[in-house]
């Protein structure tokens, strides 16, 4: 698949770390691996559940040519860039590139607000930075600066930029999306939103870490938004929703990092100074993995 028709289901995946604090190249690969086995679409090193705020570059790069090597062409590799100023991220969007990326999804960073104008310049340098395709992301549960629906109208008109991954609860704010701009960029769910619904009206795909833990029942469901069969998706997303739902209740990375411990992948603790989930946690999300077929 080009990464600029990109679509489907694109985990995030986990940064693994030993205890000493470097990336576990092994781990990371085989779980890599494991999801292209299984038929997703792209993976992308460096999203929320890859924990990019806690990470040095020389972290962030081992894990995007881990990635990119263990891909090795089969899908997309769509490495996240997350800095808090610009120089920084158009640095890490001309090295991912660098390293083979195929694709590059943007994020930003920021301790004082931004203003609209300034976050337009943001991503349109990373856009500038190369020639790759750049997925806009917007987290405003996390992110200090949220993409508005003026700057996101402004930066669909960059012919780099070709997709934006909402991880808003708002789905209805993703309908007002695809209607302005549906045109221009494609747009992608998180596992925040019904993913369902988001194909029902229009959405791509999604681009979610859950999807490293049901990689197999994820590719089900999109398949069934694909050919229409909105019945048998809905009974599917149904089942998945406890998923999603014991996620938000916790740390995503730790949460992820369990729940691939538990299915025999063990991607060591979240980077400090985040904190591993307790045994009840624990104990909460193997029921929920065990409801729908995960272990």
């Amino acid at each position: 698949m080009d990464a600029r028709d990109l679509r489907g289901v694109v985990p995030y995946l986990p940064s693994p770390l030993t205890p000493e604090g470097e990336v576990d190249r092994p781990a990371l690969a085989r779980l890599c691996h494991h999801l292209i086995e299984q038929g997703v679409h792209g993976l992308t090193p460096l999203g929320s559940t890859g924990e990019f705020a806690y990470l040095t570059f020389h972290q962030k790069k081992a894990v995007v040519e881990t990635v990119v090597e263990a891909a090795a062409g089969r899908i997309p590799v769509i490495a996240g860039v997350a800095a808090t100023t610009t120089a920084g991220a158009v640095h890490q969007a001309r090295r991912w590139a660098d390293l083979g990326a195929d694709g590059i999804l943007a994020i930003l960073e920021a301790y004082f607000p931004v203003p609209d104008q300034g976050v337009i310049d943001y991503f349109t340098a990373i856009a500038d930075a190369t020639d790759l395709p750049v997925t806009l992301y917007t987290n405003p549960n996390f992110q200090r600066a949220d993409l508005t629906l003026p700057a996101i109208a402004t930066l669909a008109d960059h012919p780099n930029i070709a997709f934006l991954k909402d991880a808003s609860t708002n789905t209805g704010r993703l309908l007002t999306v695809l209607n302005t701009v549906g045109d221009r960029i494609g747009v992608f769910a998180a596992s925040s939103h019904i993913t369902a619904a988001v194909m029902l009206i229009g959405g791509r795909g999604w681009l979610a870490g859950p999807s490293c833990l049901i990689p197999r029942q994820s590719v089900e469901l999109y398949d069934l938004c694909r050919t229409g069969d909105w019945d048998a998706a809905m009974a599917l997303q149904r089942d998945l929703w406890h998923i999603n739902q014991a996620f938000a209740k916790y740390n995503l990375a730790a949460a992820i990092k369990a729940g691939l411990q538990l299915q025999g992948f063990d991607c060591g603790d979240p980077a400090p100074p985040q904190a591993g989930l307790t045994e009840p946690q624990r104990d909460d999300l193997k029921q929920a993995l065990e409801a729908v077929g995960a272990l």
